[in-house]
């Protein structure tokens, strides 16, 4: 007598809830310039250096090219339904959301643990000049509004001033917007049972390594010429 199988377990059918991913544009185009020279010049060195120069340059990249992309390209910050993942330069968080006490935005965005421990958002970085190019145009639209509520609610378009306004409410900068979208993202979380658990934290040895072993290459180098 054959034993009947046991069924299939059912898989899910929603849809699968992916993290928001965000970064710095403007890092990443700058780590990929400084990356070009970096690598051209090194390159060019080791090819038509004498010497210790393609040592020298070997070292150099190998204590820049990791340190460069880790300030540039690495920092993201992985906000999910149950925790959010900050990776800064040389540092991994785990944040689950009901670990998180606030989201502070000062001249840094800031996650702070309810231990009052504070983790800064690499990715995410606070441009006090966007913020004054933010809050210029929410004056002029504030100013727009005024006028155009002043001659019986229609602007110069001939649409009410009400329509003119943003969705979103009021003009801010990027980086606000990005914080704003994540104290939503806590506020909803932070009380579900599977957004609980212990903050981790590691250290991003793929970087520290190659970066430390390039200084020590480059100190002997230089201290032995």
């Amino acid at each position: 007598m054959t034993t009947p199988e046991p069924s299939p377990s059912p898989q899910p059918t929603g849809p699968v809830s992916k993290d928001r991913v965000y970064r710095s544009p403007a890092g990443i185009a700058g780590g990929v310039l400084l990356l070009g020279i970096v690598l051209w010049l090194g390159i060019d060195a080791l090819v038509v250096g004498e010497g210790d120069t393609p040592w020298i340059a070997l070292a150099a990249m190998l204590l820049v090219v990791p340190l460069v992309a880790a300030y540039t390209l690495r920092p993201a910050v992985f906000a999910g339904e149950d925790r959010l993942r900050v990776r800064n330069p040389l540092r991994v968080v785990v944040l689950p959301w009901g670990e998180i006490a606030s989201l502070r935005s000062g001249y840094s965005n800031e996650a702070v643990t309810a231990a009052g421990v504070k983790y800064q958002l690499w990715a995410v970085p606070v441009s006090l000049r966007a913020r004054k190019k933010a809050a210029r145009r929410e004056s002029r639209r504030a100013s727009g509004d005024a006028r155009g509520a002043g001659r019986g609610g229609f602007g110069l378009t001939g649409q009410r001033a009400s329509a003119m306004e943003p969705a979103d409410g009021p003009v801010r900068a990027e980086t606000d917007k990005v914080m704003d979208e994540l104290r939503v993202l806590l506020e909803t979380r932070e009380k579900a049972e599977t957004a609980q658990g212990e903050v981790t934290a590691r250290w991003a040895y793929e970087i520290m390594a190659p970066a430390l072993a390039g200084a020590i290459l480059l100190t002997v180098l230089i201290t032995t010429a």
